[in-house]
C-alpha cells in the first residue's frame, strides 16, 4: 500500500470527525496530530497543556531496544530419545548453566537435534547466558510434546513469578515536580547524593483514593455474579523499573519514559534508589516448536503454556510455534523486562471458548517488544494484564479466526503501543476481532479501566474501540475498521499515516536507519 505524504491526510471525513472531537475531547488536547514528521525529517511530538504527549517506545525489547539478538555458540547436543526426553533434555542445560559466562555474558546454547521430544514434565533455564535451540518449528525440524493431563508450562524461563527488588539500604526520594507528564524521561528529585549514573532504580506512582475515586473505580456496578470487587488504595501502583543516564543539578534522566503521570494531586511519586535485582539475564528460546498432547477438541487437562517468562531480563523468544496449548504460545510475567519476542506463531489452541484460556501472546511486564508474531484460533491474542508499568510494544503482528478482542484486558496496564496489527475474527462469534481500549466495567471482578496511554497505530480490524479514561489518554491513528467509536483521540480514521510503523521511526531516530534495518529487517 501506498501512503500519500504525511501533511496531506485530512480527508472530508476526517475534518467532520473534528468537529465532533471538539465536542468529546478535553480542551486541553491539542487540534494537531500527535506524532509527525518536522522539515528536518525528525518526529515531532505535540503535548497537552500538562505536557502529556505519545511516548518513545523504541526502548522495548532486548537490552532496551536496538540489539540485535545475538547467535550464540553451542555447548551441548541432544537426539531425540524414545520415551520421555525431558530429564536428558534437562540434564544437558543443566551442564551448560555451570559454564563461565564468557565476555558478553552467554555460557552457550543446547541444541536439540531434528525430531520428536516427549516431556512430561518441565524444562527450566535459571542461569544467564543459556539458550534452547531446535533445527527448525516445521514438521521435519525440531518438536517438543507436552505429553500427560496435567496443566503446566512446557519450557520456563527464570525461577520466580515475581522479581525480588531487595537492598540493605532502599533510599525512598520524593520527586519534587507537581507534576511530571506521560512520556517525560525526567523529572526533580528531593536530592541526588544517594544516585549515581548506571543505577537501577524504580520510579514508583501511588494508587491513592483520591485518583481510584477519579475514576470511579471505587463503585463499579456489581455484576449478577456478585463478583466485582472495587479498586483499594495501593492495589493498582506502577513501578517503573528504569536505569539512570545522566544526573544535572537536582534533575534525574532515565533510560525510557514513564507512562502514567505523577500528579501531586493524586500522590505524586517517588524514586527508589538502592535496589539490588534478582532476576536471569541473557536466556532465550528460539527455531523449535512446541505441541501439546490432548483428547478432544474441548479438553482443559493438558499442558496450558508452552513458554513462560518470570523474572528474566534482557533476553528472547524468537522463531517458535506453539500448537495446541490451552492458555498462551509465549507469557511474559510481571517481573520480566526488555524482552523480545520475535517471528513467533500460536496456533489452534485446545480449550473450551472462555474467559482465562487463549491468551496467545500475553505480556504483564515493562519493555517488552512482540515483532511479527502471529495468532490462530486464539481469544486475546496480543493482550496485556493488570497493571503492567510499560513501555511494552506490538509490532506488525497478525491474528486469525480471533474469539474475542486484542488489547488491554483488565486493571489499568499503561503505556502500549499497537502498530501495524491486523486482526480478523472468527465469523461465529460475536465481537470477534475487535481492538478495544476501554472500561470493562464488571466484567470477571471488576476488571474496570483496561488501559490507559496506550496508542493504536496504522491497525486493522473488524471493530476499534477506544475510550479516554479520566486522568489519562488513549490514542487512535490511521486506523481502519468497519466500526470505530469511543471518546478518545481519534486521528486520520479509515486512512494509513506516515511513518508507516511508529516503533520503526521512533527506533531510527534513536540510533539510525543501519541499526534500525540490523535489528528489525528492512523496510519492505
Amino acid at each position: 500500500m501506498k501512503f500519500p505524504p504525511f501533511p496531506v491526510r485530512l480527508s472530508a471525513l476526517f475534518l467532520l470527525s473534528l468537529l465532533f472531537l471538539q465536542a468529546s475531547v478535553p480542551a486541553a488536547f491539542p487540534r494537531e496530530h500527535w506524532v509527525s514528521t518536522g522539515t528536518n525529517g525528525r518526529l515531532v511530538y505535540a503535548t497537552d497543556t500538562l505536557g502529556n504527549r505519545i511516548p518513545d517506545f523504541s526502548n522495548c525489547g532486548y537490552e532496551g531496544g536496538g540489539v540485535t539478538l545475538p547467535s550464540v555458540p553451542v555447548k551441548a547436543t541432544v537426539s531425540p530419545v524414545l520415551g520421555d526426553a525431558g530429564e536428558r533434555i534437562q540434564a544437558a542445560i543443566n551442564e551448560v548453566s555451570k559454564l563461565p559466562l564468557d565476555s558478553k555474558g552467554f555460557r552457550g546454547a543446547i541444541l536439540l537435534r531434528k525430531g520428536t521430544y516427549n516431556v512430561a514434565g518441565e524444562i527450566r533455564i535459571v542461569a544467564d547466558g543459556v539458550i534452547l535451540r531446535g533445527e527448525g518449528q516445521g514438521d521435519e525440524g525440531t518438536r517438543i510434546v507436552a505429553t500427560g493431563t496435567t496443566q503446566r508450562s512446557l519450557i520456563l524461563l527464570g525461577s520466580q513469578d515475581r522479581e525480588k527488588v531487595s537492598g540493605d539500604n532502599i533510599i525512598r526520594i520524593p520527586i519534587a515536580d507537581n507534576y511530571v507528564p506521560v512520556g517525560a524521561s525526567s523529572f526533580v528529585v528531593g536530592n541526588t547524593r544517594a544516585l549515581h549514573v548506571g543505577d537501577a532504580v524504580i520510579v514508583h506512582r501511588p494508587s491513592t483514593e483520591a485518583w481510584i475515586r477519579e475514576l470511579g473505580m471505587d463503585r463499579i456496578p456489581q455484576n449478577n455474579q456478585n463478583t466485582v470487587v472495587q479498586w483499594k488504595p495501593g492495589s493498582k501502583d506502577l513501578d517503573f523499573l528504569r536505569r539512570i543516564t545522566a544526573i544535572k543539578g537536582d534533575t534525574v534522566s532515565i533510560d525510557a519514559p514513564i507512562c502514567c503521570a505523577l500528579d501531586r494531586a493524586y500522590g505524586g511519586g517517588e524514586l527508589l534508589a538502592g535496589i539490588t535485582q534478582h532476576a536471569v539475564r541473557h536466556v532465550g528460546v528460539e527455531n523449535l516448536s512446541g505441541d501439546s498432547e490432548y483428547q478432544n477438541p474441548v479438553d482443559e487437562a493438558h499442558a496450558w503454556t508452552f513458554i513462560k517468562i518470570l523474572s528474566v531480563r534482557d533476553s528472547w523468544v524468537r522463531d517458535v510455534t506453539s500448537k495446541h496449548f490451552g492458555y498462551s504460545c509465549v507469557d511474559v510475567g510481571k517481573s520480566a523486562s526488555a524482552i523480545t519476542v520475535q517471528d513467533c506463531t500460536c496456533l489452534d489452541p485446545v480449550s473450551i471458548i472462555t474467559g482465562s484460556r487463549r491468551y496467545s501472546f500475553a505480556l504483564d511486564g515493562q519493555l517488552t517488544l512482540v515483532l511479527r508474531c502471529h495468532a490462530r484460533n486464539g481469544r486475546h491474542d496480543f493482550v496485556m494484564h493488570a497493571v503492567a508499568a510499560g513501555p511494552n510494544a506490538f509490532v506488525d503482528c497478525t491474528a486469525e479466526l480471533a474469539h474475542s478482542d486484542t488489547g488491554p484486558h483488565h486493571r489499568w496496564s499503561v503505556g502500549v503501543l499497537y502498530d501495524g496489527l491486523v486482526i480478523r475474527g472468527a465469523k461465529d462469534t460475536r465481537g470477534s476481532g475487535s481492538i478495544d481500549i476501554v472500561n470493562r466495567g464488571a466484567l470477571g471482578t471488576g476488571h474496570g479501566w483496561a488501559g490507559a496511554n496506550q496508542v493504536l497505530w496504522n491497525c486493522t480490524a473488524e471493530s476499534i474501540k477506544v475510550d479516554q479514561p479520566p486522568t489519562a489518554q488513549n490514542w487512535a491513528i490511521g486506523c481502519i475498521a468497519p466500526i470505530m467509536e469511543g471518546n478518545a483521540y481519534w486521528e486520520s480514521k479509515g486512512t494509513p499515516v506516515l511513518p508507516r510503523s511508529l516503533y520503526r521511526a521512533q527506533l531510527e531516530e534513536r540510533l539510525g536507519k543501519a541499526v534500525t534495518d540490523a535489528v528489525l529487517g528492512r523496510k519492505s
